[in-house]
């Protein structure tokens, strides 16, 4: 292991660092006093954390293992906090390769210790593909010579997560649900603050361990169970809950699909992982970290708290934190590193009777519960649209009502540049063929006001593509046109004290993770 200078704090990477997980993993290690430096594939997606400048920040990507080096180079522990969640066969694949690729590079860079998050899974039972895939990478880990701590978690609690949100929307949108018989089968969530309890006490332990350790809360209940405990927090009455053994994981994730703002391919693994029974097969861990302040959090507790932040809207990260693999990494289609290929596009200007920052508010709250500022029932069908094919149609919404970073989810959009005042630009991840980008900039005008600038560009992939643009093209008019008049009037209708400047600051963490 590398020595640290005399006197200095253990120095730490998380990978992983704008997902769920990671992004609350580094305040809590900073609040514990390490050294910290936060890894992602793209550096860019991190410049909004309200800890950004007390981490150092390294882009590189497990794929790549050359990026590694500098990653790891000086690191006392190392947090492996990456899953593929894609479909099809290949994220086995990358997760496998991944796994070994930083197990290796860490072994050469002298690391001390890797810490990684895994499911609990029931021994000697066939597993889902995801879940086989989660415990492969914790054996490839172990099975490397730098010494890992496996911490395996059932359903972890906490806003933003993706179980959360299933159960929430499930509990809150169905009074009466037909589900299937292994909603009965037993689980063990997990508070995500204990979660990171354990993350934290982990690059702790005395000694080398190499080996699993299973953290679970303390109740023992069925998924079943967990949503009549929502409903009890969220002042619902009692769901009714009809078990058929009929409905698969496949079947199952696209009805999660199009209840849920959890989209089919993120559903489907935690589906899966309900098959079968996820509780705590030993507690040996809690001998060796202690219990946090006040014990291990109830479910009722958990629930509470995490209820609690959605209502306050004061969500710190999300399920969809992280950016899928490939995107948004490309560059612009016009960007001179661009080359090849048809670039179509709808570019418009309108002058707006309101100040610059009068406009900016408006544009950096566009979205999530506001709309889009235009034909509000064609953006519904377009959405509804894409849940049925797999897409996340608007129904991430937003993190925050007022203020947008980089890397956020904005509906069925990704904010990929962000600068603040002057230009927003989001990323489509709708489920279209090619790749689409919608800019929105301010410009101030000579005479006190302000200009809007809108730009929407499409790379279209092969005939299929070209002829979705021009299938589309006749609503532009309406679509971007209205939204562009929207926009100015909704600006011009601010009243002066009501303008919130231009916000320069980020969120402060706070004292609760929930």
């Amino acid at each position: 292991m590398s020595t640290p200078a005399p006197h200095a704090a253990p120095l730490v990477l998380v990978t992983g660092a704008s997902g769920y997980i990671g992004g609350r993993l580094v305040p809590a290690l900073l609040d514990a006093g390490f050294r910290v430096r936060a890894m992602a594939r793209h550096a860019d997606r991190l410049q909004d954390r309200p800890w950004r400048d007390r981490v150092e920040v390294v882009e590189a990507d497990v794929q790549d293992p050359a990026s590694l080096e500098a990653a790891l180079d000086g690191v006392d522990v190392a947090y492996y906090l990456i899953h593929a969640m894609g479909g099809g066969r290949s994220f086995a694949d990358r997760d496998r390769q991944g796994a070994r690729s930083f197990a290796d590079a860490s072994a050469r860079a002298g690391v001390g210790r890797i810490v990684y998050l895994g499911g609990i899974h029931p021994e000697g039972e066939e597993l889902s593909a995801h879940m086989a895939s989660r415990k492969e990478v914790g054996d490839i880990l172990l099975a490397g010579t730098v010494p890992a701590v496996v911490l395996r978690a059932a359903v972890i609690l906490g806003s933003g997560s993706a179980s959360f949100e299933i159960m929430r929307h499930l509990a809150e949108r169905l009074p009466v649900m037909i589900a299937p018989q292994w909603l009965r089968n037993r689980i063990q969530p997990i508070a995500v603050r204990d979660v990171l309890h354990y993350l934290v006490g982990a690059a702790l332990l005395d000694g080398a361990p190499k080996r699993t350790f299973d953290v679970g809360g303390p109740d023992v209940l069925t998924f079943a169970e967990l949503l009549q405990a929502y409903a009890r927090a969220a002042g619902l009455p009692q769901r009714r809950i009809l078990t058929v053994p009929v409905l698969t994981p496949r079947l199952a994730s696209h009805w999660i699909g199009l209840v849920t703002p959890v989209p089919t391919g993120i559903a489907r693994p935690l589906v899966e992982s309900l098959i079968h029974e996820s509780v705590a097969a030993e507690t040996d861990l809690r001998a060796l970290i202690p219990a946090p302040e006040g014990g291990l959090t109830s479910v009722d507790r958990a629930i509470e708290l995490a209820l609690a932040r959605v209502r306050e809207l004061d969500v710190a990260t999300a399920w969809h934190s992280a950016t899928p693999a490939g995107a948004p990494s490309s560059p612009l289609p016009e960007d001179p590193e661009w080359s090849g290929g048809i670039v179509r596009g709808d570019e418009r200007q309108r002058p707006v009777d309101a100040s610059p920052e009068a406009l900016w508010a408006v544009l950096e709250g566009i979205g999530g519960r506001r709309g889009w500022y235009s034909w509000r029932l064609g953006w519904i069908s377009r959405g509804l649209m894409d849940r049925l094919v797999g897409g996340p149609g608007l129904r991430r919404g937003r993190r925050h009502p007022d203020k947008l970073a980089v890397g956020d989810a904005l509906d069925w959009w990704r904010v990929e540049r962000l600068e603040r005042g002057r230009l927003l630009r989001l990323r489509a991840e709708m489920r279209v063929p090619g790749q689409a980008w919608l800019e929105l900039g301010v410009q101030e005008a000579d005479d006190g006001g302000s200009i809007l600038h809108q730009r929407a560009i499409y790379h279209p992939h092969g005939l299929l593509g070209d002829l979705y643009w021009w299938a589309v093209w006749p609503f532009h008019g309406i679509v971007f046109g209205g939204m562009q008049r929207n926009i100015a009037r909704a600006a011009e209708a601010a009243p002066p004290d009501s303008r919130r400047a231009v916000n320069t600051d980020t969120d402060t963490d706070t004292e609760e993770t929930a």
